[in-house]
């Protein structure tokens, strides 16, 4: 399988929202998808973040 354009992974999205969409909502799902993208490159290039980290941020990440 190739990987899809930027292009076309818009493409793809747009095809999947309902008609009445907002161009906020469809800002907001391309900004989601990016992030994605963006967070699966960084582990691809080996930045990601060990979850025993996560695991041990996470409880101050809590609002109480």
């Amino acid at each position: 399988m190739t990987a899809m354009s930027t292009k076309e992974i818009v493409q793809d999205l747009l095809q999947r929202l309902p008609e009445d969409v907002s161009l906020h909502d469809v800002a907001r799902e391309i900004e989601f998808v990016a992030a994605v993208r963006e967070g699966l490159a960084e582990i691809d290039r080996g930045e990601g973040v060990a979850i025993e980290k996560i695991e041990r941020e996470l409880p101050s990440w809590v609002i109480k």
